[in-house]
């Protein structure tokens, strides 16, 4: 049996920090310990790691990512996941769902057959949880970055080739749910066992009152390519990001860069919706990891539009929008503690329990408990990771 010591810790729980150890026996998490280290423990374990005096916390998880170390999931090649994948590893991500963008069938197929290789032979990297699909099936008018001439209408016919392409990889889906066929398709996905997200959707207030009757419980990146609220002749209509606020039932996810979200409306989000419906995600795309200055495509390497890494965002070329986010998990966290105000554990929680509960992996992934894999992540007060572990073995 392979055993580990974690000791001289601040230890992330749940719902608090407490300085104390933990231990580790062959990749699974064998007890946690407030207080301070028997002396006669150091002798039972192969190896002890002294952290210091930080913070020791689960590793974190990314539900919705595209890319990193100027990769694309996209890109469709072995070389390209593993890329992204070993970029955010870096940054204490452990476990990850790889997102696609809305593209031709073929190519989405194609990436299916990568991912599935990759899986089935990367024994020593990150978890990779299951495929994330951010499109076809969205609003031209909430679109944003998502290439229009490939957009579909959630229809049997275009749903189920995906869907059975797909099977048991895939682990969620983001819809526009006013879409003729969307709740049809949120019924197919609740049975298939695949979360069903509200994404690039130009619904108003009763249209995802419905949705949640067929199954879509979480919405994408809040705020980013939904609508809001507006009028119809003299009347004021909600829409998706007002019925955020008042469905206690969906969960949402907030790109937590700093950039997207202004300081004050990430506060407002905090005040508004409790801890354990948030979850934080980067939404990167492959100049996650890239300096300001530095060119990077947004989408196809062949095809794709040239963006600017300035100011922590990518930026069009005009500088006058975004062109996407080059976040990481440990700025994330940073973000929500140093300027959103938050206490470390919240934070983290956001990042690592909240996910693996929304895409169902919270029983061996996600928070520090006995049993649970051994996915930890060693980082400073001001969120500097240093080292980074995979079933208790050391990665980054």
């Amino acid at each position: 049996m392979s055993k580990k010591l974690f000791y001289n810790a601040k230890v992330v729980m749940p719902d608090k920090v407490s300085v104390g150890f933990l231990t580790v026996a062959d990749g699974k998490i064998e007890k946690i310990c407030e207080g301070k280290l028997p002396d006669a423990f150091l002798q039972n374990y192969e190896e002890a790691i002294d952290c210091g005096g930080k913070y020791l916390a689960p590793g974190f998880i990314d539900i919705h990512t595209h890319g990193a170390g100027g990769y694309d999931f996209a890109d469709n090649t072995e070389e390209a996941i593993i890329g992204a994948c070993r970029e955010h590893m870096k940054h204490g991500t452990t476990s990850i769902c790889p997102t696609t963008m809305t593209c031709p069938n073929d190519e989405l197929f194609r990436f299916f057959e990568v991912y599935r290789r990759v899986k089935s032979a990367w024994k020593d990297g990150i978890n990779l949880l299951g495929v994330h699909l951010e499109g076809p099936f969205f609003s031209a008018a909430q679109a944003g970055a998502q290439p229009p001439e490939y957009l579909q209408l959630p229809t049997p016919e275009n749903y189920k080739p995906i869907l059975d392409a797909g099977g048991e990889d895939i682990i969620r889906m983001s819809v526009a749910v006013e879409l003729r066929g969307a709740m049809e398709l949120g019924d197919e996905l609740r049975k298939r066992g695949i979360l069903a997200a509200i994404g690039h959707s130009d619904a108003d207030y009763d249209q995802v009152k419905e949705a949640i009757q067929h199954g879509y419980m979480h919405v994408t990146h809040l705020y980013s390519g939904m609508s809001a609220l507006h009028r119809v002749g003299p009347y004021r209509v909600l829409g998706v990001v007002e019925s955020s606020y008042l469905f206690d039932e969906l969960t949402v996810e907030i790109i937590a860069d700093g950039k997207h979200l202004p300081l004050e409306l990430l506060k407002m989000i905090v005040k508004c919706k409790d801890n354990e419906k948030i979850s934080l995600i980067t939404d990167s795309m492959r100049g996650a990891g890239f300096p300001d200055g530095q060119t990077a495509k947004l989408g196809s390497l062949t095809n794709g539009q040239d963006a600017i890494i300035r100011d922590g965002v990518a930026m069009m070329p005009d500088f006058k929008a975004f062109a996407g986010s080059v976040c990481t998990t440990d700025r994330c966290v940073r973000t929500m503690v140093h300027l959103a105000g938050l206490p470390v554990e919240k934070a983290v929680r956001m990042m690592t329990l909240n996910p693996a509960k929304l895409v169902g992996v919270h029983e061996r992934k996600g928070s520090l408990e006995k049993g649970k894999d051994a996915d930890l992540v060693l980082f400073d007060e001001n969120i500097n990771v240093s080292d980074v572990f995979i079933g208790g073995r050391k990665i980054a």
